[in-house]
């Protein structure tokens, strides 16, 4: 049975930690080859697994020394049907290795975890397609039916809940947001946006919000903002108004670039963690109900540190 899927601890207003750019760290700090950027094959090799295992440990670390939460969130961001299909997996097999990441995740808590770290499962969703470019999208109705594999495998494998990231368009976070909600799992849906602080489909963040809220009955626990940097959406989050109140979570870039850019480069653009916390703090100053905080693209374990420091140090 899931630990906290009827009760996520989160709720209550305390910080919980997330981790750093997975990818970035196996591509530019590890000097791993990723085809078509997916992390989940590593849960197939023994070698890769022990990676990954130790990956979350740094963060469990981080989290425990603060006295934080920690939300673990699988390895899957690229496990769904046709990225599966590009790296060879058929359906079945997809659905096992999505089951065996939350079986590692849970593995890992039954080790870590205490009353000062209580630890949270998450199964991690990403896009259908490229998550910079909403040329294709789906309908509601096909997206729901789209994800719902991967939904039904984390439900299946006792996830306490699920973390859709890097969502470009306000169609596939309806349905896969619905699929969530048929399958009673607690959701927390991620827009990424430009550095205009729009989706990539051109439409205002407020909006996607209140019509994934609208279409769903508000089914998500709550929003977070991943793959973009404070500066391109700081502005859009000073105001009290009602849908801000629903982001919950943060998981930004270390660099400035847009996505066209970042998608073009060559070398790792790690920023400055420092800035990168203070940019967090300077946000939860105006939003203090964001509790749920960790990085993306070109970030690690320092930027993380430097996040929960400077949230620390406001406190």
């Amino acid at each position: 049975m899931a630990k906290y899927r009827n009760d996520l601890p989160l709720g209550n207003g305390d910080l919980f930690l997330l981790d750093g750019g997975l990818e970035t760290t196996l591509v530019f700090h590890e000097g791993m080859d990723l085809p078509h950027f997916a992390s989940f094959p590593l849960l197939e090799d023994a070698k890769g697994r022990a990676f990954l295992r130790n990956y979350y440990v740094q963060y469990l670390a981080i989290a425990w020394a603060a006295r934080t939460g920690f939300i673990l969130d699988s390895p899957t961001w690229r496990a769904n049907p046709d990225w599966g299909a590009k790296l060879g997996y058929g359906t079945d097999r997809l659905i096992a290795v999505n089951k065996d990441a939350i079986a590692m995740l849970i593995a890992l808590r039954e080790e870590h975890e205490t009353a000062r770290l209580p630890i949270v499962v998450s199964g991690n969703i990403g896009p259908r397609g490229d998550g910079y470019d909403p040329a294709e999208i789906m309908t509601v109705a096909e997206a729901r039916d789209y994800h719902a594999m991967q939904v039904r495998a984390f439900a299946e494998a006792e996830a306490d809940m699920i973390h859709v990231l890097t969502m470009t368009n306000v169609e596939e976070a309806t349905g896969v947001a619905l699929a969530a909600r048929d399958a009673a799992m607690p959701l927390a849906l991620s827009f990424t946006v430009e550095t205009d602080g729009r989706l990539p489909t051109g439409q205002a963040l407020d909006e996607a919000i209140r019509a994934v809220d609208e279409a769903t009955g508000g089914s998500p626990a709550y929003f977070m903002i991943n793959c973009a940097h404070p500066s391109h959406f700081a502005a859009l989050l000073d105001t009290d108004e009602a849908w801000v109140k629903r982001i919950r979570g943060l998981r930004a870039n270390a660099s400035r670039c847009s996505h066209a850019e970042l998608d073009e480069a060559t070398e790792l653009d790690d920023g400055n963690p420092a800035e990168l916390g203070e940019d967090y703090r300077a946000l939860l100053r105006r939003q203090p109900q964001i509790n749920v905080l960790g990085g993306c693209c070109g970030t690690d374990h320092r930027h993380v540190e430097a996040i929960c420091g400077a949230i620390r140090l406001a406190a």
